[in-house]
């Protein structure tokens, strides 16, 4: 098996537990307004998680409905970059708190 392949079947995995989870938790969202708010009620004001990462979503989603909605909707080389850098440390952070202490 190729290597992409073998990645996109271990990703395609993940999702579906993610998935599997949510469906056990019994969270069902229609929106996705619904969905940050329900991070930032369970993650960011509990202090679960640094509330930054709260605002980085939100504004990663701001940046994603003007690229794909607005006609001069565009994401300068920075801004991802940045958005990568951010991405990469939540992902760290969600990595931590889930892993088995």
């Amino acid at each position: 098996m190729k290597p992409e392949a073998r990645r996109l079947l271990t990703k395609a995995g993940r999702a579906i537990r993610a998935a599997e989870v949510l469906l056990d938790a019994g969270l069902r969202f229609r929106k996705h307004s619904a969905v940050h708010a329900a991070f930032g009620e369970r993650y960011s004001r509990t202090g679960v998680l640094d509330p930054r990462y709260h605002r980085w979503l939100l504004d990663a989603f701001d940046r994603r409905i003007a690229s794909d909605y607005e006609t001069e909707g565009t994401i300068s080389p920075h801004e991802v970059r940045t958005a990568i850098s951010q991405a990469s440390e939540f992902l760290a952070a969600a990595r931590h708190l889930l892993e088995p202490q």
